[in-house]
C-alpha cells in the first residue's frame, strides 16, 4: 500500500468524493452480502432497532466501486 502525503490526504478529505465512493460500494457489499446469506440486516427505525430483511433495503442506482489503494 502506498503511503500518501499530508497534502494528498489533505485534498482528498476536502473533496470528500472518494470518500463518499467509498461508503457506497461497502454499503452495496454489506446489503449484496446479507441477500446472499438470507440474513435480515438490524437498522434504526423510528427510535428503535429492527432487523429488516435484506430484500427490502434500497440498493444505490448505480454500482459504485471504491477508490483503488494502488494509485
Amino acid at each position: 500500500m502506498r503511503v500518501r502525503s499530508r497534502e494528498e490526504v489533505a485534498r482528498i478529505l476536502r473533496d470528500g468524493d472518494a470518500i463518499d465512493r467509498a461508503f457506497v460500494a461497502a454499503y452495496r457489499r454489506t446489503v449484496l452480502r446479507h441477500r446472499s446469506a438470507g440474513v435480515p440486516l438490524v437498522v434504526w427505525r423510528d427510535g428503535r432497532v429492527v432487523e429488516v430483511p435484506a430484500d427490502e433495503v434500497e440498493l444505490p442506482d448505480v454500482a459504485v466501486e471504491a477508490p483503488s489503494n494502488q494509485d
